[in-house]
């Protein structure tokens, strides 16, 4: 194969993996605590980047060298409710997850059938001893910008509110939910951050931004796409000269 068509055939993966990605912002613009999931190019030469045809120098090829996630704030939406709570500043809330803790910015929040205090997708909250949170199904809640849960005028937990030193360990599980893949990054007790209920964090998705941008991979997409027809035409070419001049 050509360095033409090897050049563009890792240009449409690499756009592939970009389109899902935009895709996937694109759907979740709407889901609570969700974070934008961006790419880095990067190239790297080969020995599949070799031209073993007239042994030509290696193409160096586009690539996503890696993916990251933007854990920058999303817009804080007020709905009244008051089992929604946001965070201002930075931290995650702690959730008993199936298999461990998980961390997530979806502060939308409800009682579960066990009377703990729970996140969306039923995992328990997590106080500030690592325990859980119980309250009374029917009764109304009052949080304070510490995270101190009240009801009835009595103290039933704190919220616990967590940061790491670097996000760079953490890892999607699920739309909002992430967990802690580097047990060294141990969580800390997040500063300079308050509760406000009655308020959730929405997703931080630059929607308008993500859909020009679906627009520009796409196009460019087509531009990889015809690239590969022009190297297999003249490759085509190519052999039909040389029967030619052979007969």
């Amino acid at each position: 194969m050509d360095n033409l068509s090897i050049a563009a055939v890792s240009g449409l993966q690499s756009r592939m993996l970009s389109l899902d990605l935009l895709a996937n912002n694109l759907a979740n613009a709407g889901t609570n605590g969700y974070k934008n999931d961006r790419e880095f190019y990067g190239v790297y030469s080969s020995q599949d980047s070799q031209n073993s045809v007239d042994g030509g120098q290696g193409t160096a090829l586009p690539t996503i060298e890696k993916q990251w996630i933007d854990f920058s704030p999303g817009t804080l939406q007020v709905t009244g409710n008051p089992l929604d709570v946001a965070l201002s500043g930075k931290g995650f809330f702690a959730l008993n997850g199936p298999n461990g803790t998980l961390y997530t910015r979806n502060g939308s929040l409800k009682v579960l059938p066990s009377g703990e205090l729970g996140s969306a997708d039923g995992y328990p909250l997590q106080n500030t001893a690592g325990s859980t949170i119980k309250v009374a199904a029917g009764k109304a809640l009052v949080i304070s910008t510490d995270g101190t849960v009240r009801q009835d005028g009595q103290t039933v937990g704190q919220i616990a509110v967590v940061d790491f030193k670097s996000t760079d360990s953490l890892r999607k599980q699920g739309s909002a939910n992430f967990d802690n893949t580097d047990p060294k990054n141990v969580p800390a007790q997040a500063a300079n951050v308050t509760v406000e209920q009655g308020k959730v964090e929405g997703s931080n998705v630059p929607v308008a931004d993500a859909a020009m941008r679906l627009v520009g991979v796409m196009r460019q997409f087509e531009m990889l796409q015809k690239a590969i027809t022009v190297g297999s035409d003249m490759d085509t070419k190519s052999i039909q000269e040389v029967a030619r001049v052979g007969s």
